[in-house]
Formats: structure tokens, sequence, C-alpha cells
């Protein structure tokens, strides 16, 4: 099976330099796409979508700093190796600050630039790899990452106490199933407080504050008079 090129955007205006990379990433088994300035770089990661772009800092109509700064503004994680003129350390230090991933000072070798690509691709491969495998709990408007200790609603941030959070996840883990106070106590305070099931009750009244527009009619922790609790989004 033929693998796919990878799709390198390199962003340059200077014509020898720009030659240059386009030649030796394409030795490099490299798709290539070229643009000159700023502007034409923004236009081509959106419609190109690139595996990794190098971009110089010192560009026409956009500079390359604000581009960077722009891309990562728009969420677009695309990894960005900057192009540095030798003593431009403090540009070098702003450029990896607004989101770039690694830089190269000029003059550089070929075999610098395709160790360099190779390098950084490599690396976004396993963070997206890590990312593919990271749990996330969701339920209507409700989303939760266990591993970061995060959690949204309507896409703003919550703050929790960290029973409050392992009660939380303890819910959505197990949703639509009615839960015991007994086996809430057990699984999240492995009863540390000898069996009052009481420390339940206020913990999932301080849940049901941040989480529910109307405590009193609950959207996703419901009560199982005489048994429990149910989690789930009541529609």
């Amino acid at each position: 099976m033929e693998t796919k090129q990878q799709k390198v955007l390199i962003v340059e205006d200077e014509q020898s330099i720009q030659k240059l990379l386009e030649f030796t990433l394409k030795q490099a088994n490299y798709h290539t796409i070229l643009a000159s300035d700023g502007e034409q770089a923004l236009s081509l990661v959106l419609d190109e979508e690139p595996d990794l772009i190098i971009l110089d800092l010192m560009l026409p109509k956009i500079e390359g700093i604000e581009v960077c700064r722009m891309l990562r503004k728009q969420d677009i994680e695309t990894p960005i190796i900057m192009l540095t003129a030798k003593g431009e350390e403090m540009d070098k230090i702003i450029g990896l600050e607004m989101g770039a991933d690694d830089y190269m000072t000029k003059p550089f070798s070929p075999r610098e630039v395709a160790a360099r690509v190779k390098a950084v691709l490599r690396r976004t491969g396993e963070k997206k790899v890590q990312k593919i495998k990271e749990e996330i709990l969701e339920a209507g408007q409700l989303v939760v990452y266990p591993e970061r200790f995060e959690v949204y609603l309507d896409k703003k941030q919550l703050d929790f106490t960290p029973k409050e959070f392992e009660l939380l996840v303890y819910f959505m883990r197990h949703t639509n199933r009615v839960l015991t106070r007994d086996q809430l106590l057990q699984a999240v305070w492995n009863y540390d407080f000898a069996g009052d099931t009481r420390i339940v009750d206020v913990h999932v009244s301080h849940l049901r504050d941040k989480i529910e527009e109307n405590t009193r009619k609950p959207r996703y922790i419901k009560t199982m008079r005489g048994v429990g609790y149910k989690f789930g989004e009541q529609i």
C-alpha cells in the first residue's frame, strides 16, 4: 500500500531560499506548497490543510509572527517551524510564545531542514495519537476531560472540588443507571464517612448548583426516591 505524502507549506518571500526548501523537501518525499507572503499563507492553510508549515518571520503583507498568532487564535494546530535570521533571538522567543513548534536560523543546511521537519511531524503525530486516546465524557452541553480535571458547560469551564469532580466522572461513566447512595459512597469516598450517605446528598446538591439551569427540575441528575440517583440528560 502506497504511503500518502505529507504536505508542507513553505512561506518564504526570498525566491532562492524558497526554491532550496522546495527542492530539499521534495527530495525527502514531501509534497510542497509555496506562498510568498502572509496573506497568501493564511489562505493556503485553509484551502490545502498542510501537515506542517515552514514560516519565515519577515514577510510582505502580514509578518510571520502575526500569521502564527492568527492561526493559533483560530485553533488551527498545524505544526509551524519558524525561519529566523541570525541574531533575531527576541523574534525567536516571541515566535515560540505565539505557538510555533520549532525554529531554524538562516543560513541552514538541507540536511537540517529535512531533520527538523521529520522531528516536528513525529512529535505532533504522537500528540495526535494521545489526543485520540484521551477519554472524553459528554452529556448534552456538558463535557468532561477526566485526565485534565476539566469540565465545560456550554463551552464555559467550571470549577469543581476534587470530590465533586470524582462524583461527576463516576456519574458520567454510569449514565442512565440507577446508583444507590451506598454505591456512590463506596465508589467515591471508600466509606471514609463510615456509611453516612448524607455526604453524597450534599455533593449532589453542589453538582446541581453548578451544572443545572434549574435545580428543582434537574436536566442531568435525577433523584430516584428511596433509592439514589440516576445521571443522564433529561429531554
